[in-house]
């Protein structure tokens, strides 16, 4: 049992998170003032790296009077790369999903778990963008443009460096490059490979299955997504939490070839394919990683560490960075950094549980059982998992997930409560 108060979950209300946005904006915004003077509106946001940050930031910008001109500059000619990215309806509030609409490919009203020993459906709705959903939603934007092949060397609260030596100047530059390998984390990795494929009869599926661990138990806790596109397509994602980041793209497409064929379905064209390897933190040094970034120009995204620490998923996360920036605009590089390192400094408290899940899922549990940690906890309440998700999780939902037996040995669960430990160890 862990004490819930150590593990530094807290749930604060959106009036009492946007307040204390608010005061860190007001205060940065105050000092950039006096430091710099007041920066020129009529030059560009600029944001490095086209990815899931960067587009959910245009978007939200657009929506805000007197919209500013946003550049996005991309080093490859692949801008929004080929991926999908979901979320739980329930980890938005209202009003953030209406402006994220424009980006979402599809949506359903419910979402199913398959375990060994029962299959559950949850009333939880669900949504997804896909790179190619953003990409149009982007070229939609009139205030927005993209420039793909474009390579920045340098940064600064006022201007970006291109490989050429050329600069473009900048009203406020966010860094969205994505995931930095740091030595401030220790992580273990949720890797994956996902085959859309387009099947000669029809899957039956009416909603997503975000968990399918009734398969061979392989390089860790492994389980298969299922995402129905249509009728007679679905994106089919075998994922491993494993301690390593190597990927064999190869053999896992043929696993999932060979789960398609046991599920009786007929793959007859394969329409896109992905794959990725995020962090699953286990422990974060959260001074030592702030340390390491300049401290004038903001970051979002993962390149800001803001994902949920257990799922890996980072779009509500990207969402409540995008409000902030759009509730308080206009503000320049300097307070927008300071903000949105007040905001990741309240996240990092809040997720000391998920982190020690993690240590327990990746430490204490023996890899060929780490399914069973997952397979107790999709038992408990809906509403219970919608807030775990969400990165809401309670008090008394903390109690709720550790009473009880747990799915461990015990001397191995209390050998995870510490985090500094792992620093200590050595760990990486």
């Amino acid at each position: 049992m862990v004490d819930p108060v150590a593990s530094g979950a807290t749930t604060p209300t959106k009036t009492e998170t946007a307040a204390t946005a608010g005061r860190d904006l007001a205060r940065a915004g105050n000092s950039e003032r006096t430091e710099s003077g007041s920066h020129d509106l009529s030059l560009p946001i600029v944001l490095v790296g086209a990815g899931l940050a960067s587009a959910v930031i245009a978007q939200r910008l657009s929506t805000v009077r007197d919209a500013p001109p946003i550049v996005i500059l991309e080093a490859t000619d692949t801008p929004f790369g080929e991926h999908t990215w979901s979320f739980h309806k329930a980890d938005l509030q209202p009003s953030s999903l209406a402006w994220i609409a424009p980006l979402i490919a599809h949506e359903w009203d419910g979402q199913s778990v398959r375990f060994g020993s029962y299959e559950r459906h949850l009333p939880s709705g669900y949504a997804s963008l896909t790179s190619t959903s953003v990409s149009e939603a982007i070229e939609r934007l009139p205030n927005v443009s993209l420039s793909k092949n474009t390579e920045v060397t340098a940064l600064s609260a006022a201007q970006v460096t291109f490989a050429n030596g050329s600069t473009q100047a900048a009203s406020c530059v966010i860094d969205c490059r994505g995931y930095r390998p740091s030595a401030s984390m220790v992580l273990g990795y949720q890797k994956f490979v996902g085959l859309e494929g387009e099947l000669s009869e029809p899957h039956g599926l009416p909603h997503p299955v975000i968990m399918d661990a009734t398969v061979d138990q392989l390089d860790g806790y492994r389980f298969v997504y299922l995402l129905p596109m249509s009728p007679t397509r679905v994106l089919i994602e075998d994922t491993r939490y494993s301690e390593g980041a190597d990927l064999d793209d190869a053999v896992i497409s043929e696993d999932i070839h060979t789960y398609a064929t046991r599920q009786g379905w007929d793959i007859t064209q394969v329409v896109r394919r992905e794959n990725g390897v995020l962090p699953i933190v286990l422990a974060h040094d959260f001074e030592r990683f702030w340390s390491e970034l300049p401290a004038d120009i903001p970051h979002a995204g993962l390149r800001a560490g803001l994902f949920h620490p257990t799922t890996g998923y980072s779009l509500p996360d990207a969402v409540h960075v995008a409000d902030l920036i759009g509730e308080n605009w206009p503000i320049g590089s300097a307070a927008l950094a300071r903000a949105i390192r007040g905001h990741a400094a309240r996240q990092h408290k809040k997720q000391g549980f998920y982190r020690l899940l993690n240590r327990m899922l990746f430490l204490a549990a023996e890899p060929d059982r780490r399914h069973l940690v997952l397979e107790r906890f999709y038992k408990l309440p809906t509403p219970l998992i919608e807030r775990f998700y969400a990165g809401r999780t309670t008090m008394t939902d903390i109690l709720r997930i550790l009473t009880g037996k747990p799915p461990v040995p015990i001397h191995r669960a209390l050998a995870c409560l510490s985090e500094a430990k792992l620093f200590e160890n050595g760990s990486s």
